[in-house]
């Protein structure tokens, strides 16, 4: 690999005196080019449009997203998955982080992990891939052979591919169904892509898994209404988003949580329709879990 031509292992014209600076003025250059993060992201928002439409379309058909990746792209897949479950109360199933290297890479860096092509595909295999996944290759490079290895076993399946990447000339765009591609320029510090690389990949999949679960119905209003309320904090999530979504008096939905065993988006169907537990289930089953679309149906019942 040429790393002279990856923008993300260029040298950063404005950073060259760093060394030299107080720690304010070091922090303000940091500071500085994070800025651009955002800026790069925003110009890929259509791409990631397509990569949420087509994970959406699959789930609906029972497939995972799973994000694959080495290093620090690796991390941050898994640290993406790891959140949905108490945030959406999904499956752990369902949103799948691995790393070159397996568990153990999470903590401490596995030498030659990322270089391991076979590895990639294995790692796919090992989870059953079907073609009703989609699979998020991440690598500030784009060059990555565990990464590349994995892409071109999902080609093979028929799995929804997308390539998330910070270099214009990913070595895997030709790979994948959708690129993208926030370009944020040479780091601070020469090649450490866990800055603004790093920044941008997070936001980027943050916006995936995000959406994502709006168009599963996850989410009310702004609300996370499939919250898992299992421990004292989420409990009291729990009882806030009820009442921002109803308004009602906090002993009925106390009462009504306490019901529903903190299902909370049957507590706030339940209270705003006045239905009972039996003819909330079943509408929320008929509106595929979307409240507000359960609400509507409601009205004729």
């Amino acid at each position: 690999m040429n790393l002279e031509k990856l923008i993300t292992e260029g040298r950063n014209p404005d950073t060259m005196d760093i060394d030299k600076l107080d720690t304010i003025d070091m922090l303000k250059k940091i500071n500085n080019e994070d800025k651009k993060v955002a800026i790069a992201v925003e110009k890929v928002v259509p791409d990631i449009a397509k990569a949420v439409d087509g994970i959406v379309e699959r789930m609906k058909r029972g497939g995972r997203l799973i994000y694959i990746g080495a290093g620090t792209s690796g991390r941050l897949g898994i640290l993406d998955a790891s959140e949905c479950p108490p945030t959406y109360g999904t499956d752990p199933n369902l949103v799948v982080g691995i790393i070159a290297g397996g568990d153990k890479a999470i903590r401490n860096a596995v030498e030659g992990a990322e270089d391991n092509k076979d590895a990639g595909k294995q790692d796919l295999i090992n989870i059953n891939l079907t073609a009703n996944d989609s699979v998020v290759g991440i690598a500030a490079s784009g060059r990555t052979p565990y990464v590349i290895g994995a892409l071109e076993y999902c080609k093979m399946v028929g799995t929804f591919t997308i390539g998330l990447s910070c270099n214009p000339e990913a070595g895997f765009s030709d790979v994948v169904d959708v690129m993208i591609t926030p370009v944020v320029g040479p780091e601070v510090i020469m090649g450490s892509t866990r800055m603004k690389a790093g920044t941008a990949q997070k936001l980027v999949l943050n916006m995936l898994s995000t959406c994502t679960m709006i168009k599963l119905g996850k989410v009310y209003s702004n609300l996370m209404v499939d919250v898992q309320a299992n421990n004292e904090k989420l409990l009291e999530r729990a009882k806030r988003i009820v009442k921002l979504a109803t308004g009602e008096d906090d002993e009925i939905i106390k009462k009504t949580l306490q019901k529903t065993h903190y299902n909370v988006k049957l507590t706030i169907l339940m209270i705003v329709t006045g239905l009972d537990m039996m003819k909330a289930q079943e509408l929320l089953k008929l509106s595929d879990g979307y409240i507000a679309k359960a609400i509507k149906l409601s009205e004729r019942w």
